[in-house]
C-alpha cells in the first residue's frame, strides 16, 4: 500500500517538484497526483524531492499528493514475455487499448504479464541442492522456439528444501522453496529486476563468433559480433528502420528485443502491423514468438522515452542470463538523447554543446556497456547485441549525439541519402563505415572454411576505395580519357555496387543471403577482375570485358541463383572462365 510522503509545489511539464518526506530513496518510483501517476524520482535536496513523469501532467496542480512505493523502477520478468507489446514502463498495450480505447488513459494500473495463464513448469533442481544465485530451477515452453529457463535471482541463494512436481502452474504460484540465512523463501517464476541496474553474470568472453545477418555489406565488409555494438546513424529516408528491419528478421540472433523510441507514430505503426506477419525463416513460425516489441512514439510522454531504453535491455539481459544469444534494436538512440536535453532543460541544469546534458556521453556509455557475450552464473553462454539507430538533423554526423556514439560502439554502418535516393539499398556507404571486429572474426571465417575472407575483403575495399578516387577525375574529364587499366577498376567497382553490395529487402531470394553464397559472389567477381586485369594489360579494349555476356550474369547472381543451391556458381564460375579463355587467346 502507497503512503503519501509530500505534496507537489512547482509543475514544469514532465517534470514536478514535491515537498515532504526525507526517507524517500533516489530513483524510487512515486505516484503523483489523485490519479496516480507514475513518476520517478530523479533529485533529492533536504525535503525537496524532483519527479519525472512517465505520464501526462496537464491538469495536475500544486498541493496534489506524492506516494511512495518504495521500490525503484523495475520490469517483470517471467514467462510471457515474448509475443509481448510494452510501453516505455513495460505496461501491455493490448491490455490498454482494452481498457482505455486507441489512447492511453492516465493513471491505468496493470500488470505487465498476464497473471491467471498456467504455464508447464519442469524442473530441473533437486531437493536439498545448495543453489547459487542465478541457478536454473526448470523450463516453460513459453514459445515453440523458445524454451523459458525459470532462474533462481541473481540476489539470491540457499538450500533448496522443496521444489514443486511437473506440472502447470501461474507466475505467482510457488514452485519451490528456499532455505537462506533470512529464513526461509516462496519462490515463484515471476521475478522483478531494477532497469538502471546490469544484471550480473561470471564473465565476459572475447567477441569472436559473427551475428550472421545475411546482408551482405555487413557480413562480408563490416562484420558485428555476438554480444558487440553497432550503430546505424543516417538522415531522414535514409533506411534505418528498414536496416534494423532485416537484422531482427534475417540475423542468427534467438531473442529479438525491438525499442521504437520517441519514432513517429506512424513508422511504429507499420513496426506494429508487420512484425506479427513476418515468418521466422529458421522455423516457418511467426517471427513474434522470439520478439518483444517496446512502443514509445513520439508523441507519449517524454520522460518514458527515457525509461524504454532500460527497459528493452533489461529484458535482453534476462534472456541472455538463460543462454541465448539476444540482439536488441534501439530506434533511436537521438529521440532518446533528445528526452534527456528536454528534462535537462526542465531541470534548469547547466547545457553542454548543442543543449544536451553534461552527462549525454556517461549515458550513452552506459547503456552501449551493457552489450557483451558473457558466462552466466548458471554457466551458460549468452549475449546482447546492441543496434542502435542514430538520426543526425540534416545527416550532420559531426553533431553530439553521432560523436559520442562513436565512442563507445565498435561498429559503424554509416547511411548516406545520396546512395538512398538512387535507390541503393542497404544505404552503407562503404567509404565512411568501418568495423573494429574485423581481426576477432577473422578465425570464425577460418572455422566456416573461408581462409581467403580477410585478403577478398582487403581487395575488394581497395578497388572501392580507387574508384572513389577515379571519380574525381570523372567528374572532371569523363571516363575515357582514363586508361583502360583505370576503368576497368570503374567497371570491377560497379560490379562490387549492383552485384554485392546492393540487397532488395523484398525479393525472395535476395533479401537474405547465407555466408556461402556471399563468399561465392564474392570470389566470382573479384575471379573477374583479376582475370581482366591480365587481358588489359595484352591490349584488350576495356569494352570487350564490359560487353562479355557474363558481366549480366554476374550483376543478376544475387536474384538468379537460388539460397538454397549455391552450387550453380560453379557452372557460372566455368562459364566465365571459358569467356575469358576465348577473349584472352584473341590478345595472346
Amino acid at each position: 500500500m502507497s503512503t503519501q510522503i509530500g505534496a507537489v509545489i512547482w509543475i514544469n511539464g514532465p517534470v514536478i517538484r514535491a515537498r515532504g518526506s526525507q526517507n524517500a530513496g533516489m530513483l524510487e518510483v512515486v505516484e503523483v497526483g489523485d490519479e496516480h501517476l507514475v513518476g520517478e524520482i530523479i533529485g533529492l535536496e533536504r525535503d525537496i524531492l524532483t519527479v519525472q513523469v512517465y505520464e501526462e501532467t496537464s491538469g495536475l496542480r500544486p498541493g496534489a499528493p506524492v506516494f511512495s512505493t518504495g521500490y525503484p523502477l523495475a520490469v517483470e520478468l517471467g514467462p510471457g514475455l515474448l509475443q509481448s507489446i510494452f510501453d516505455g514502463i513495460q505496461r501491455p498495450l493490448p491490455v490498454l487499448e482494452r481498457r482505455s480505447g486507441a489512447f492511453i488513459g492516465r493513471g491505468i494500473k496493470t500488470t505487465p504479464l498476464y497473471r491467471k495463464q498456467k504455464w508447464a513448469f519442469t524442473p530441473c533442481a533437486r531437493v536439498g541442492e545448495t543453489v547459487p544465485g542465478g541457478a536454473l530451477l526448470g523450463t516453460v515452453p513459453e514459445t515453440v522456439l523458445i524454451e523459458h529457463r525459470v532462474m533462481l535471482p541473481p540476489d539470491m541463494a540457499g538450500t533448496l528444501t522443496w521444489i514443486a512436481a511437473e506440472g502447470e502452474y501461474t507466475i505467482e504460484d510457488p514452485i519451490a522453496r528456499l532455505q537462506t540465512p533470512r529464513g526461509e523463501q516462496p519462490l515463484t517464476m515471476l521475478q522483478r529486476w531494477p532497469v538502471r541496474r546490469p544484471r550480473p553474470y561470471q564473465r565476459r568472453l572475447p567477441p569472436t563468433e559473427m551475428l550472421v545477418t545475411g546482408q551482405r555489406v555487413l557480413d562480408t565488409f563490416f562484420p558485428l559480433v555476438k554480444g558487440g555494438t553497432a550503430a546505424i546513424p543516417g538522415g531522414f529516408g535514409a533506411g534505418k528502420t528498414m536496416t534494423q528491419h532485416q537484422i531482427a528478421k534475417w540475423s542468427d540472433a534467438d531473442v529479438v528485443i525491438y525499442v521504437g523510441c520517441g519514432e513517429r507514430g506512424n513508422e511504429m505503426t507499420e513496426v506494429l502491423q508487420e512484425f506479427p506477419e513476418l515468418v521466422d525463416p529458421r522455423s516457418g513460425r511467426s517471427l513474434m514468438e522470439r520478439t518483444i516489441l517496446i512502443a514509445n512514439i513520439s508523441n507519449m510522454p517524454v520522460a518514458a522515452r527515457e525509461a524504454s531504453i532500460y527497459t528493452g535491455i533489461t529484458l535482453a539481459e534476462y534472456y541472455r542470463d538463460m543462454g541465448y544469444d539476444v540482439a536488441i534494436m534501439a530506434d533511436s538512440t537521438s529521440r532518446w538523447a533528445e528526452a534527456l536535453r528536454e528534462i535537462s532543460g526542465r531541470l534548469e541544469e547547466m547545457p553542454a554543446e548543442e543543449g544536451y546534458p553534461a552527462y549525454l556521453a556517461a549515458r550513452l556509455a552506459e547503456f552501449y556497456e551493457r552489450a557483451g557475450r558473457t558466462i552466466t552464473l548458471n554457466g551458460a553462454e549468452g549475449s546482447v547485441s546492441i543496434i542502435g539507430a542514430v538520426s543526425p538533423p540534416g545527416g550532420d554526423f559531426s553533431e553530439p549525439v553521432t560523436q559520442h556514439t562513436e565512442r563507445f560502439i565498435r561498429c559503424f554502418w554509416a547511411l548516406d541519402k545520396s546512395l538512398a535516393s538512387a535507390r541503393h539499398f542497404p544505404a552503407v556507404n562503404w567509404l565512411d563505415s568501418y568495423s573494429e571486429y574485423v581481426d576477432e572474426v577473422g578465425e570464425w571465417w577460418q572455422k566456416q572454411g573461408y581462409a581467403d575472407w580477410y585478403t577478398l575483403r582487403a581487395q575488394a575495399m581497395e578497388i572501392l576505395q580507387r574508384e572513389s578516387r577515379l571519380q574525381q577525375i570523372v567528374k572532371l574529364v569523363g571516363p575515357d580519357a582514363l586508361p583502360d587499366d583505370q576503368r576497368l577498376i570503374l567497371e570491377t567497382a560497379r560490379l562490387l555496387r549492383e552485384g554485392i553490395l546492393q540487397q532488395s529487402a523484398v525479393d525472395p531470394v535476395d533479401a537474405y543471403a547465407p555466408i556461402e553464397k556471399q563468399m561465392r559472389m564474392l570470389r566470382a567477381i573479384l575471379h573477374y577482375h583479376d582475370r581482366a586485369v591480365r587481358i588489359v594489360a595484352r591490349g584488350c579494349p576495356i569494352i570487350l570485358l564490359h560487353n562479355l555476356p557474363i558481366v549480366n550474369t554476374l550483376v543478376r547472381m544475387k536474384t538468379s541463383v537460388p539460397n538454397d543451391d549455391v552450387a550453380q556458381m560453379d557452372a557460372l564460375l566455368d562459364d566465365l572462365n571459358t569467356q575469358m579463355d576465348q577473349l584472352e587467346r584473341e590478345y595472346a
